[in-house]
């Protein structure tokens, strides 16, 4: 069966983005309450590594995960957003920097975030993160937010 593309009208893209934004904020300031109410019941996370968590053990891991002492810096980038249907994919890359021995080690992730459009909203079913090596590093111009040391950023419009 062939699926018909949802209304990717502005007003679409636009809660899709906001959705994005809010799991990365969630993430920055280990705001679980927030970030479980966009969360589907039926919830998966697969990490770089394979592994894969449910929504508890995930849930968990989210309310202590960011330490700004630790993550120093923390941007998203790169962000694609396609609707199918009633499935939308949710991409971006993370550039991270963190803290370790007093020494700052950067890299990225980029992750898709897949969503379900049920009962009148959007509720994420899967986030899967994979390692970007270098030569695939997004560049600066497409950054859409910026966190130093848990801090979002205030931006100059383009």
């Amino acid at each position: 069966m062939q699926h018909a593309l949802r209304n990717q009208s502005a007003e679409t893209m636009n809660e899709l983005r906001a959705l994005n934004a809010r799991f990365i904020h969630n993430f920055v300031t280990n705001d679980v309450a927030s970030h479980d109410a966009i969360l589907h019941p039926g919830f998966i996370n697969i990490l770089p590594t394979g592994q894969r968590w449910d929504r508890a053990t995930y849930l968990k891991y989210w309310a202590t995960a960011f330490d700004p002492d630790v993550i120093v810096y923390w941007d998203v980038r790169d962000e694609l957003i396609t609707v199918i249907g009633d499935v939308a994919l949710v991409r971006s890359t993370n550039k991270c920097t963190r803290r370790r021995d007093g020494n700052e080690v950067t890299g990225m992730t980029t992750y898709t975030d897949t969503y379900l459009f049920e009962n009148g909203a959007w509720k994420c079913i899967q986030a899967q993160i994979t390692a970007v090596a270098p030569e695939h590093y997004p560049a600066d111009d497409t950054i859409v937010s910026v966190y130093i040391k848990g801090k979002l950023q205030h931006r100059a419009a383009a």
